[in-house]
Protein backbone atom coordinates (compact mmCIF):
# COMPACT_ATOMS: atom_id res chain seq x y z
CA UNK A 1 0.00 0.00 0.00
CA UNK A 2 1.44 3.35 -0.59
CA UNK A 3 2.44 5.68 2.47
CA UNK A 4 0.27 8.79 2.57
CA UNK A 5 3.52 10.97 2.03
CA UNK A 6 4.44 9.03 -1.36
CA UNK A 7 0.47 9.61 -2.66
CA UNK A 8 0.81 13.34 -1.41
CA UNK A 9 4.65 13.37 -3.52
CA UNK A 10 2.87 11.80 -6.50
CA UNK A 11 -0.04 13.93 -6.66
CA UNK A 12 2.41 17.15 -6.77
CA UNK A 13 4.75 15.39 -9.92
CA UNK A 14 1.11 14.93 -11.32
CA UNK A 15 0.59 18.50 -10.96
CA UNK A 16 4.02 19.35 -12.50
CA UNK A 17 3.96 16.92 -14.97
CA UNK A 18 0.19 18.68 -15.95
CA UNK A 19 2.28 22.08 -16.06
CA UNK A 20 5.73 20.95 -17.69
CA UNK A 21 7.87 21.22 -14.40
CA UNK A 22 10.90 19.72 -13.56
CA UNK A 23 10.98 20.49 -10.16
CA UNK A 24 9.16 22.25 -7.41
CA UNK A 25 10.04 23.81 -4.84
CA UNK A 26 7.77 24.64 -1.56
CA UNK A 27 8.94 26.89 1.15
CA UNK A 28 7.74 26.85 4.92
CA UNK A 29 6.31 30.16 4.74
CA UNK A 30 3.23 32.05 3.95
CA UNK A 31 2.88 35.16 1.74
CA UNK A 32 4.11 36.93 4.23
CA UNK A 33 7.46 34.96 4.50
CA UNK A 34 6.06 34.35 8.30
CA UNK A 35 8.36 32.09 9.99
CA UNK A 36 5.42 30.94 11.86
CA UNK A 37 2.38 30.10 9.37
CA UNK A 38 -1.26 29.38 9.62
CA UNK A 39 -2.53 26.26 8.80
CA UNK A 40 -3.63 27.12 5.71
CA UNK A 41 -0.14 27.40 4.32
CA UNK A 42 1.97 24.84 6.36
CA UNK A 43 2.26 23.12 2.55
CA UNK A 44 6.33 21.92 3.50
CA UNK A 45 4.70 20.07 6.47
CA UNK A 46 1.75 18.76 4.58
CA UNK A 47 3.58 17.37 1.70
CA UNK A 48 6.70 16.00 3.54
CA UNK A 49 5.89 15.27 7.21
CA UNK A 50 8.79 17.39 8.43
CA UNK A 51 6.88 19.15 11.22
CA UNK A 52 9.93 22.01 12.25
CA UNK A 53 9.20 25.60 11.79
CA UNK A 54 12.07 25.85 9.04
CA UNK A 55 12.91 23.82 5.70
CA UNK A 56 12.47 24.05 2.08
CA UNK A 57 11.35 21.12 -0.25
CA UNK A 58 12.47 20.80 -3.15
CA UNK A 59 10.64 17.82 -5.33
CA UNK A 60 11.69 16.58 -8.60
CA UNK A 61 9.95 13.83 -10.99
CA UNK A 62 11.97 11.08 -9.58
CA UNK A 63 13.64 12.13 -6.23
CA UNK A 64 12.76 14.76 -3.46
CA UNK A 65 15.13 16.60 -0.60
CA UNK A 66 14.10 18.87 2.16
CA UNK A 67 17.27 21.53 3.26
CA UNK A 68 16.94 22.37 6.98
CA UNK A 69 19.69 23.32 9.79
CA UNK A 70 21.32 22.19 12.00
CA UNK A 71 18.43 22.68 15.46
CA UNK A 72 16.56 20.13 13.19
CA UNK A 73 18.65 17.29 12.23
CA UNK A 74 17.48 14.66 14.57
CA UNK A 75 13.77 15.63 13.83
CA UNK A 76 13.72 15.73 9.80
CA UNK A 77 15.98 13.01 9.69
CA UNK A 78 13.22 10.48 11.50
CA UNK A 79 9.98 12.42 10.29
CA UNK A 80 11.31 12.20 6.62
CA UNK A 81 11.37 8.14 6.60
CA UNK A 82 9.48 6.89 3.84
CA UNK A 83 8.78 10.15 2.59
CA UNK A 84 9.98 10.30 -0.72
CA UNK A 85 12.44 12.77 0.71
CA UNK A 86 15.72 12.49 1.86
CA UNK A 87 17.81 15.54 4.27
CA UNK A 88 20.27 17.76 3.22
CA UNK A 89 22.05 19.63 6.34
CA UNK A 90 22.08 22.96 5.77
CA UNK A 91 25.54 24.57 6.36
CA UNK A 92 27.38 21.42 6.33
CA UNK A 93 30.11 21.12 4.95
CA UNK A 94 29.73 18.76 1.50
CA UNK A 95 25.83 19.67 1.64
CA UNK A 96 25.00 20.92 -2.06
CA UNK A 97 22.99 24.12 -2.10
CA UNK A 98 19.15 23.99 -4.21
CA UNK A 99 20.50 24.97 -6.83
CA UNK A 100 23.54 23.06 -7.21
CA UNK A 101 21.66 19.80 -6.55
CA UNK A 102 18.98 21.09 -9.42
CA UNK A 103 21.86 21.78 -11.68
CA UNK A 104 22.89 17.87 -10.68
CA UNK A 105 19.95 16.25 -11.62
CA UNK A 106 18.05 18.23 -13.99
CA UNK A 107 18.80 19.21 -17.92
CA UNK A 108 19.82 22.49 -19.78
CA UNK A 109 15.95 24.19 -20.46
CA UNK A 110 14.27 22.26 -18.02
CA UNK A 111 12.05 24.39 -15.30
CA UNK A 112 11.46 24.34 -11.92
CA UNK A 113 7.71 25.52 -10.65
CA UNK A 114 6.86 27.69 -7.62
CA UNK A 115 3.81 29.38 -5.60
CA UNK A 116 4.48 33.32 -6.20
CA UNK A 117 2.79 33.80 -3.08
CA UNK A 118 4.63 32.00 -0.54
CA UNK A 119 7.71 32.12 -2.24
CA UNK A 120 9.79 35.72 -1.91
CA UNK A 121 11.19 38.23 -4.16
CA UNK A 122 14.22 37.79 -2.69
CA UNK A 123 14.26 34.09 -2.82
CA UNK A 124 13.63 33.65 -6.39
CA UNK A 125 16.21 36.20 -7.49
CA UNK A 126 18.93 34.38 -5.78
CA UNK A 127 17.96 30.92 -6.63
CA UNK A 128 17.06 31.92 -10.63
CA UNK A 129 20.27 33.92 -11.06
CA UNK A 130 21.92 30.64 -9.93
CA UNK A 131 19.73 28.14 -11.95
CA UNK A 132 20.66 30.14 -14.78
CA UNK A 133 24.03 29.03 -14.57
CA UNK A 134 22.87 25.39 -15.71
CA UNK A 135 20.33 26.86 -18.34
CA UNK A 136 17.40 25.86 -16.01
CA UNK A 137 14.77 28.46 -15.37
CA UNK A 138 12.59 29.25 -12.51
CA UNK A 139 8.55 29.99 -13.50
CA UNK A 140 6.17 31.03 -11.25
CA UNK A 141 2.40 28.98 -10.89
CA UNK A 142 -0.73 28.82 -9.45
CA UNK A 143 -0.41 27.41 -5.98
CA UNK A 144 -0.77 23.60 -6.63
CA UNK A 145 -1.91 22.59 -2.93
CA UNK A 146 -5.26 24.85 -3.77
CA UNK A 147 -5.37 21.67 -6.16
CA UNK A 148 -3.81 18.50 -4.89
CA UNK A 149 -4.63 19.55 -0.45
CA UNK A 150 -8.26 18.14 -0.69
CA UNK A 151 -8.71 19.07 3.68
CA UNK A 152 -6.46 21.77 3.55
CA UNK A 153 -7.60 24.60 6.26
CA UNK A 154 -9.12 27.63 5.54
CA UNK A 155 -7.85 30.74 5.74
CA UNK A 156 -8.05 32.08 9.33
CA UNK A 157 -10.44 34.24 10.56
CA UNK A 158 -10.19 35.43 14.28
CA UNK A 159 -10.79 39.03 14.78
CA UNK A 160 -7.69 41.49 15.27
CA UNK A 161 -8.33 43.88 18.05
CA UNK A 162 -6.65 47.41 19.34
CA UNK A 163 -3.73 47.59 21.38
CA UNK A 164 -4.14 50.43 23.89
CA UNK A 165 -1.48 53.37 23.32
CA UNK A 166 -0.49 52.89 26.92
CA UNK A 167 1.14 50.02 26.13
CA UNK A 168 2.38 50.61 22.53
CA UNK A 169 3.61 53.89 23.40
CA UNK A 170 3.12 55.59 20.07
CA UNK A 171 0.44 56.88 18.15
CA UNK A 172 -0.26 55.07 15.36
CA UNK A 173 -0.79 58.21 13.37
CA UNK A 174 3.01 59.31 15.32
CA UNK A 175 4.62 56.02 13.29
CA UNK A 176 2.91 56.40 9.76
CA UNK A 177 4.26 59.96 9.43
CA UNK A 178 7.90 58.61 10.25
CA UNK A 179 6.96 56.13 7.14
CA UNK A 180 6.05 59.34 5.40
CA UNK A 181 9.28 61.05 6.03
CA UNK A 182 10.69 57.74 4.43
CA UNK A 183 8.52 57.87 1.50
CA UNK A 184 9.59 61.10 1.00
CA UNK A 185 13.27 61.01 1.87
CA UNK A 186 13.59 58.39 -1.16
CA UNK A 187 11.54 60.21 -3.69
CA UNK A 188 8.85 57.09 -3.21
CA UNK A 189 5.03 57.34 -3.74
CA UNK A 190 3.74 53.98 -1.57
CA UNK A 191 5.37 51.30 0.53
CA UNK A 192 3.89 48.32 0.47
CA UNK A 193 3.94 46.08 4.27
CA UNK A 194 3.61 42.76 4.26
CA UNK A 195 5.12 41.20 7.21
CA UNK A 196 2.47 40.68 9.53
CA UNK A 197 4.71 42.14 12.54
CA UNK A 198 5.47 45.20 10.97
CA UNK A 199 1.50 46.05 10.11
CA UNK A 200 0.67 44.93 13.66
CA UNK A 201 3.21 47.20 15.22
CA UNK A 202 2.44 50.39 12.88
CA UNK A 203 -1.23 49.70 13.34
CA UNK A 204 -1.53 49.34 17.47
CA UNK A 205 -3.43 46.43 16.77
CA UNK A 206 -2.84 42.58 17.47
CA UNK A 207 -4.92 39.25 16.15
CA UNK A 208 -5.03 35.43 16.65
CA UNK A 209 -4.47 33.73 12.96
CA UNK A 210 -1.00 32.46 14.20
CA UNK A 211 -0.52 30.31 16.93
CA UNK A 212 1.66 31.67 19.43
CA UNK A 213 2.17 34.83 17.46
CA UNK A 214 -0.51 37.56 17.96
CA UNK A 215 -0.71 38.65 14.42
CA UNK A 216 -3.52 39.18 11.71
CA UNK A 217 -3.39 38.05 7.90
CA UNK A 218 -3.14 41.34 6.45
CA UNK A 219 -1.15 44.16 3.69
CA UNK A 220 -0.70 47.44 4.34
CA UNK A 221 -0.01 50.12 1.78
CA UNK A 222 1.17 53.66 3.11
CA UNK A 223 0.55 56.30 0.42
CA UNK A 224 1.62 59.80 0.84
CA UNK A 225 -1.81 60.57 1.32
CA UNK A 226 -3.45 57.51 1.87
CA UNK A 227 -3.27 54.14 3.56
CA UNK A 228 -4.92 51.05 3.04
CA UNK A 229 -5.23 47.93 5.28
CA UNK A 230 -5.88 44.92 2.97
CA UNK A 231 -7.71 42.50 5.66
CA UNK A 232 -11.24 39.95 5.05
CA UNK A 233 -13.60 42.84 6.49
CA UNK A 234 -15.97 39.98 8.14
CA UNK A 235 -13.07 40.22 10.55
CA UNK A 236 -13.18 43.76 11.66
CA UNK A 237 -15.52 44.18 14.76
CA UNK A 238 -17.20 47.04 14.58
CA UNK A 239 -14.81 48.75 17.47
CA UNK A 240 -11.95 48.23 14.94
CA UNK A 241 -13.29 49.71 12.00
CA UNK A 242 -13.94 52.86 14.23
CA UNK A 243 -10.60 52.99 15.23
CA UNK A 244 -9.22 52.71 11.63
CA UNK A 245 -11.32 55.18 10.16
CA UNK A 246 -10.31 57.61 13.30
CA UNK A 247 -6.98 57.31 12.11
CA UNK A 248 -8.18 57.75 8.15
CA UNK A 249 -7.25 54.41 7.52
CA UNK A 250 -9.73 52.67 5.00
CA UNK A 251 -9.95 48.51 4.24
CA UNK A 252 -10.36 46.56 1.17
CA UNK A 253 -10.91 42.79 1.20
CA UNK A 254 -7.66 40.43 1.69
CA UNK A 255 -6.82 39.19 -2.20
CA UNK A 256 -7.73 42.73 -3.88
CA UNK A 257 -3.93 43.82 -3.16
CA UNK A 258 -2.61 42.52 -6.52
CA UNK A 259 -5.59 43.96 -8.55
CA UNK A 260 -4.91 47.46 -7.03
CA UNK A 261 -1.44 47.27 -7.24
CA UNK A 262 -1.88 46.98 -10.98
CA UNK A 263 -3.72 49.77 -11.40
CA UNK A 264 -1.62 52.30 -8.93
CA UNK A 265 -1.58 55.75 -9.68
CA UNK A 266 1.98 55.95 -8.20
CA UNK A 267 5.35 55.23 -10.27
CA UNK A 268 7.09 54.37 -7.34
CA UNK A 269 6.57 52.24 -4.80
CA UNK A 270 8.84 50.71 -1.84
CA UNK A 271 8.93 47.08 -1.16
CA UNK A 272 10.95 44.86 1.14
CA UNK A 273 13.43 41.75 -0.08
CA UNK A 274 11.05 39.67 1.81
CA UNK A 275 7.69 40.62 -0.34
CA UNK A 276 6.24 37.90 -2.32
CA UNK A 277 6.67 37.72 -5.81
CA UNK A 278 3.37 37.45 -6.82
CA UNK A 279 3.06 41.11 -4.99
CA UNK A 280 5.94 42.33 -6.82
CA UNK A 281 4.95 41.00 -10.11
CA UNK A 282 1.68 42.53 -10.04
CA UNK A 283 3.04 45.84 -8.35
CA UNK A 284 5.65 45.87 -11.47
CA UNK A 285 3.15 45.91 -14.44
CA UNK A 286 2.37 49.96 -13.53
CA UNK A 287 4.33 51.00 -10.93
CA UNK A 288 8.65 51.13 -10.72
CA UNK A 289 8.92 48.48 -8.06
CA UNK A 290 12.57 49.32 -5.64
CA UNK A 291 13.16 47.08 -3.38
CA UNK A 292 14.55 48.08 0.08
CA UNK A 293 14.52 46.98 3.49
CA UNK A 294 11.60 48.06 4.98
CA UNK A 295 11.29 51.61 6.81
CA UNK A 296 9.31 49.66 9.62
CA UNK A 297 12.18 47.23 10.75
CA UNK A 298 14.35 48.86 12.81
CA UNK A 299 11.19 51.46 14.38
CA UNK A 300 10.14 48.24 15.49
CA UNK A 301 13.22 46.83 17.00
CA UNK A 302 13.99 49.26 18.75
CA UNK A 303 11.57 50.05 21.56
CA UNK A 304 10.65 52.90 22.68
CA UNK A 305 10.17 53.50 26.91
CA UNK A 306 6.50 52.58 27.06
CA UNK A 307 7.75 49.12 25.55
CA UNK A 308 10.72 48.95 27.26
CA UNK A 309 9.01 49.47 30.59
CA UNK A 310 6.52 47.06 29.61
CA UNK A 311 8.72 44.04 28.71
CA UNK A 312 10.57 45.08 32.45
CA UNK A 313 6.77 44.54 33.76
CA UNK A 314 6.50 41.32 31.87
CA UNK A 315 9.46 39.76 32.73
CA UNK A 316 8.66 40.13 36.69
CA UNK A 317 5.43 38.47 36.26
CA UNK A 318 7.01 35.52 34.03
CA UNK A 319 10.25 35.50 36.91
CA UNK A 320 7.10 35.14 39.66
CA UNK A 321 5.73 32.63 37.48
CA UNK A 322 9.05 30.44 36.90
CA UNK A 323 10.15 30.45 40.71
CA UNK A 324 6.74 29.25 41.34
CA UNK A 325 7.58 26.65 38.89
CA UNK A 326 10.95 25.85 39.70
CA UNK A 327 10.13 25.42 43.76
CA UNK A 328 7.10 22.78 42.42
CA UNK A 329 9.51 21.27 40.66
CA UNK A 330 11.70 18.98 42.32
CA UNK A 331 9.49 17.68 45.03
CA UNK A 332 7.31 16.42 41.97
CA UNK A 333 9.44 14.91 40.44
CA UNK A 334 10.78 12.81 43.34
CA UNK A 335 6.97 11.92 44.44
CA UNK A 336 6.59 10.46 40.27
CA UNK A 337 4.25 10.46 37.77
CA UNK A 338 5.24 14.17 35.96
CA UNK A 339 6.50 13.99 32.71
CA UNK A 340 7.44 16.17 29.74
CA UNK A 341 4.00 16.88 28.76
CA UNK A 342 2.31 17.64 32.81
CA UNK A 343 5.39 20.02 33.62
CA UNK A 344 4.05 22.26 30.52
CA UNK A 345 1.00 22.16 31.81
CA UNK A 346 2.20 22.92 35.31
CA UNK A 347 4.32 25.98 33.93
CA UNK A 348 1.52 27.25 31.36
CA UNK A 349 -0.98 27.58 34.53
CA UNK A 350 1.04 29.32 36.87
CA UNK A 351 2.08 31.73 34.21
CA UNK A 352 -1.88 31.78 32.76
CA UNK A 353 -2.49 33.09 36.22
CA UNK A 354 -0.14 36.16 36.00
CA UNK A 355 -2.07 39.70 34.59
CA UNK A 356 -2.00 40.85 31.36
CA UNK A 357 -0.94 37.21 30.19
CA UNK A 358 -2.28 36.28 26.39
CA UNK A 359 -0.84 32.78 26.03
CA UNK A 360 2.41 31.30 25.43
CA UNK A 361 5.17 32.70 22.94
CA UNK A 362 6.27 29.36 21.25
CA UNK A 363 5.58 25.70 22.11
CA UNK A 364 7.56 24.91 25.07
CA UNK A 365 10.41 22.66 24.41
CA UNK A 366 10.70 20.29 27.50
CA UNK A 367 12.99 17.95 26.39
CA UNK A 368 14.49 15.16 29.51
CA UNK A 369 17.62 13.63 28.65
CA UNK A 370 18.37 12.61 25.20
CA UNK A 371 15.52 14.81 23.70
CA UNK A 372 17.22 17.82 25.50
CA UNK A 373 19.77 17.36 22.00
CA UNK A 374 17.29 17.92 19.89
CA UNK A 375 17.41 21.49 19.30
CA UNK A 376 13.25 22.59 18.82
CA UNK A 377 12.33 19.22 20.57
CA UNK A 378 8.10 19.48 21.54
CA UNK A 379 6.93 16.80 23.19
CA UNK A 380 4.28 14.82 21.96
CA UNK A 381 1.76 11.78 23.79
CA UNK A 382 4.20 9.68 21.60
CA UNK A 383 7.45 10.76 23.05
CA UNK A 384 6.00 12.19 26.20
CA UNK A 385 8.75 10.89 28.70
CA UNK A 386 8.42 10.47 32.34
CA UNK A 387 10.97 12.15 34.89
CA UNK A 388 13.17 10.72 36.86
CA UNK A 389 15.65 12.00 39.77
CA UNK A 390 18.32 12.36 37.95
CA UNK A 391 19.88 13.47 34.64
CA UNK A 392 18.69 17.17 33.09
CA UNK A 393 15.51 18.81 31.62
CA UNK A 394 16.29 21.42 29.47
CA UNK A 395 13.15 23.76 29.51
CA UNK A 396 12.65 26.85 26.70
CA UNK A 397 9.43 28.66 27.09
CA UNK A 398 7.97 31.84 27.18
CA UNK A 399 4.94 33.61 26.88
CA UNK A 400 3.31 36.61 25.59
CA UNK A 401 1.75 39.92 27.83
CA UNK A 402 -0.10 42.76 26.46
CA UNK A 403 3.27 44.31 27.68
CA UNK A 404 6.00 42.42 26.46
CA UNK A 405 6.98 39.32 25.30
CA UNK A 406 8.96 36.36 27.33
CA UNK A 407 11.91 33.82 26.52
CA UNK A 408 14.30 32.23 28.94
CA UNK A 409 15.62 28.77 28.65
CA UNK A 410 16.39 26.30 32.17
CA UNK A 411 17.95 23.45 32.17
CA UNK A 412 17.51 21.90 35.38
CA UNK A 413 19.23 18.83 37.14
CA UNK A 414 16.60 16.78 38.42
CA UNK A 415 19.38 14.49 40.47
CA UNK A 416 22.71 12.86 39.94
CA UNK A 417 24.37 13.88 36.87
CA UNK A 418 27.98 12.81 35.57
CA UNK A 419 31.09 15.00 35.53
CA UNK A 420 30.67 15.52 31.50
CA UNK A 421 27.25 17.06 32.06
CA UNK A 422 28.67 19.13 34.78
CA UNK A 423 31.78 19.97 32.63
CA UNK A 424 29.31 20.53 29.67
CA UNK A 425 26.58 22.65 32.05
CA UNK A 426 29.45 25.03 33.40
CA UNK A 427 31.26 26.01 29.84
CA UNK A 428 27.08 26.94 28.57
CA UNK A 429 27.39 29.10 31.58
CA UNK A 430 30.84 30.57 31.22
CA UNK A 431 29.63 31.17 27.57
CA UNK A 432 26.40 32.60 28.85
CA UNK A 433 28.17 34.93 31.46
CA UNK A 434 30.52 36.41 28.90
CA UNK A 435 28.54 37.84 27.13
CA UNK A 436 26.10 39.16 29.14
CA UNK A 437 28.98 41.21 30.48
CA UNK A 438 29.99 42.45 27.07
CA UNK A 439 30.73 46.01 26.39
CA UNK A 440 31.24 47.60 22.90
CA UNK A 441 31.54 50.25 21.13
CA UNK A 442 28.49 51.53 18.30
CA UNK A 443 29.24 49.91 14.93
CA UNK A 444 29.04 46.15 16.57
CA UNK A 445 27.02 44.22 15.21
CA UNK A 446 25.98 40.48 16.93
CA UNK A 447 28.58 38.37 14.52
CA UNK A 448 31.14 40.23 16.20
CA UNK A 449 29.95 39.15 19.83
CA UNK A 450 29.09 35.68 19.35
CA UNK A 451 32.22 34.11 19.44
CA UNK A 452 31.94 35.56 23.38
CA UNK A 453 29.58 33.03 24.19
CA UNK A 454 32.00 30.08 22.26
CA UNK A 455 35.25 30.84 23.62
CA UNK A 456 35.49 28.21 26.01
CA UNK A 457 33.70 25.58 24.18
CA UNK A 458 36.13 26.03 21.39
CA UNK A 459 38.82 25.19 23.37
CA UNK A 460 37.11 21.58 24.48
CA UNK A 461 36.40 20.96 20.71
CA UNK A 462 32.76 21.97 21.45
CA UNK A 463 30.27 24.22 19.43
CA UNK A 464 26.52 24.51 18.78
CA UNK A 465 24.66 25.13 15.24
CA UNK A 466 22.29 27.37 16.53
CA UNK A 467 22.37 30.98 16.81
CA UNK A 468 23.34 32.82 20.24
CA UNK A 469 20.82 35.47 20.31
CA UNK A 470 17.85 37.30 18.44
CA UNK A 471 15.64 40.17 19.03
CA UNK A 472 12.05 39.81 20.72
CA UNK A 473 9.19 41.87 19.87
CA UNK A 474 6.87 43.56 22.27
CA UNK A 475 3.56 41.46 22.38
CA UNK A 476 5.24 40.37 18.98
CA UNK A 477 6.73 37.64 17.11
CA UNK A 478 9.44 36.22 19.81
CA UNK A 479 12.27 36.42 17.21
CA UNK A 480 12.44 39.47 15.64
CA UNK A 481 15.03 41.42 13.42
CA UNK A 482 16.87 42.60 11.72
CA UNK A 483 19.91 42.12 14.48
CA UNK A 484 20.94 38.35 15.14
CA UNK A 485 24.14 37.28 17.37
CA UNK A 486 25.52 33.99 15.76
CA UNK A 487 28.79 33.18 13.68
CA UNK A 488 27.09 33.75 10.09
CA UNK A 489 27.56 37.40 9.25
CA UNK A 490 24.64 39.31 10.25
CA UNK A 491 25.46 43.24 9.69
CA UNK A 492 22.88 44.96 11.58
CA UNK A 493 23.76 46.71 14.37
CA UNK A 494 23.13 46.08 18.08
CA UNK A 495 21.79 49.59 19.48
CA UNK A 496 20.47 50.77 22.37
CA UNK A 497 16.43 49.89 22.73
CA UNK A 498 16.55 46.83 21.06
CA UNK A 499 15.95 43.45 23.09
CA UNK A 500 18.32 39.96 22.21
CA UNK A 501 18.62 36.69 23.96
CA UNK A 502 21.45 35.20 25.01
CA UNK A 503 21.32 31.18 24.49
CA UNK A 504 24.99 29.39 23.96
CA UNK A 505 23.79 25.45 24.45
CA UNK A 506 25.67 21.76 24.00
CA UNK A 507 23.70 18.95 23.20
CA UNK A 508 25.15 15.48 22.55
CA UNK A 509 22.87 13.20 20.35
CA UNK A 510 21.29 10.37 22.75
CA UNK A 511 22.65 11.66 25.69
CA UNK A 512 21.37 15.13 26.69
CA UNK A 513 21.05 18.91 25.95
CA UNK A 514 21.90 22.08 27.56
CA UNK A 515 20.94 25.18 27.42
CA UNK A 516 20.90 28.45 29.46
CA UNK A 517 18.97 31.36 27.92
CA UNK A 518 17.94 34.85 29.27
CA UNK A 519 16.01 38.02 27.25
CA UNK A 520 18.57 41.29 27.60
CA UNK A 521 18.28 45.46 26.57
CA UNK A 522 20.94 47.17 24.89
CA UNK A 523 21.69 50.13 26.79
CA UNK A 524 23.83 52.91 27.46
CA UNK A 525 27.23 51.94 29.03
CA UNK A 526 29.55 55.14 29.19
CA UNK A 527 31.09 57.71 26.34
CA UNK A 528 34.69 57.81 25.79
CA UNK A 529 37.24 59.74 23.44
CA UNK A 530 36.69 56.62 21.13
CA UNK A 531 32.74 57.28 21.33
CA UNK A 532 29.79 55.82 22.51
CA UNK A 533 29.62 52.04 24.41
CA UNK A 534 26.47 49.37 25.22
CA UNK A 535 26.07 46.99 27.40
CA UNK A 536 23.40 44.59 28.16
CA UNK A 537 20.80 45.10 30.73
CA UNK A 538 19.70 41.65 31.83
CA UNK A 539 15.54 41.89 31.30
CA UNK A 540 15.31 38.26 32.25
CA UNK A 541 14.74 37.19 36.07
CA UNK A 542 14.95 33.47 37.46
CA UNK A 543 17.21 31.86 39.39
CA UNK A 544 20.35 29.71 37.22
CA UNK A 545 20.74 26.62 38.85
CA UNK A 546 24.00 26.38 40.85
CA UNK A 547 24.04 22.78 41.72
CA UNK A 548 25.99 21.32 38.41
CA UNK A 549 28.41 24.04 38.35
CA UNK A 550 32.45 23.41 38.45
CA UNK A 551 33.02 26.63 40.53
CA UNK A 552 36.78 25.95 40.06
CA UNK A 553 36.02 26.46 36.08
CA UNK A 554 34.51 29.90 36.46
CA UNK A 555 36.71 33.13 36.95
CA UNK A 556 36.38 35.27 39.96
CA UNK A 557 34.88 38.14 37.21
CA UNK A 558 32.02 35.53 36.12
CA UNK A 559 31.73 34.12 39.65
CA UNK A 560 31.06 38.20 40.59
CA UNK A 561 28.41 38.21 37.54
CA UNK A 562 26.64 35.67 38.81
CA UNK A 563 26.35 36.86 42.58
CA UNK A 564 25.29 40.28 41.45
CA UNK A 565 22.38 38.70 38.95
CA UNK A 566 21.06 36.42 41.60
CA UNK A 567 20.94 39.48 44.24
CA UNK A 568 18.98 41.50 41.88
CA UNK A 569 16.42 38.15 40.79
CA UNK A 570 16.00 38.00 44.57
CA UNK A 571 15.50 41.96 45.12
CA UNK A 572 13.21 42.13 42.31
CA UNK A 573 11.21 38.90 42.78
CA UNK A 574 10.66 38.45 46.35
CA UNK A 575 7.84 41.17 47.42
CA UNK A 576 5.68 38.96 45.16
CA UNK A 577 6.36 35.67 46.98
CA UNK A 578 4.88 33.86 49.90
CA UNK A 579 7.50 33.48 52.65
CA UNK A 580 7.58 29.46 51.82
CA UNK A 581 8.67 31.21 48.32
CA UNK A 582 10.99 33.98 49.15
CA UNK A 583 13.17 31.44 51.43
CA UNK A 584 13.69 29.01 48.31
CA UNK A 585 14.33 31.94 46.28
CA UNK A 586 17.12 33.19 48.38
CA UNK A 587 18.51 29.58 48.55
CA UNK A 588 18.37 29.33 44.57
CA UNK A 589 19.92 32.96 44.65
CA UNK A 590 23.12 31.88 47.29
CA UNK A 591 25.95 33.66 45.92
CA UNK A 592 28.75 31.46 45.04
CA UNK A 593 31.94 31.85 47.20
Amino acid sequence: MESIGNCRLNALRNFMRKHSLSAFITLSTDPHSGEYVPSHWESRKWLTGFTGSAGTAVATLDDGGVWTDSRYFIQAESQLADSGFRLFKERVCGTPSIPEWLGGVLHRGDIVGYDGFTTSFEFVKTIASELSVYGIEMKMVDDPYSEIWGDRPALPSFKPFVLDVKYAGVDVDEKINHIREFLIERNADAVLISSLDEIAWVLNMRGEDIHCNPLFVSYLLIARDSVCLYVNSDKLSGEVIDYLTSHNIYNKEYDEVCADLRLFSGKKVLMAPSVNYAIYSAASENSEVRILPSPVINLKAVKNEVEISGFRNAMLRDGVAMVKFLRWLIPSVSSGGQTELSVDQKLYELRSSMEYFKGISFDTIAGYQEHGAIVHYEATTETDSELRPEGLLLLDSGAQYLDGTTDITRTIPLGALTEEQKRDYTLVLKGFIQLSMAEFPYGTCGTQLDVLARMYMWREGINYGHGTGHGVGHFLNVHEGPHQIRMNNVPALLLPGMTVTNEPGIYRTGKYGIRTENTMLVVPSRKTEFGEFYKFEQLTLCPINLEPVIVDMLTKEEINWLNEYHSMVYDKLSPYLSDEEKMWLKDATAHLI
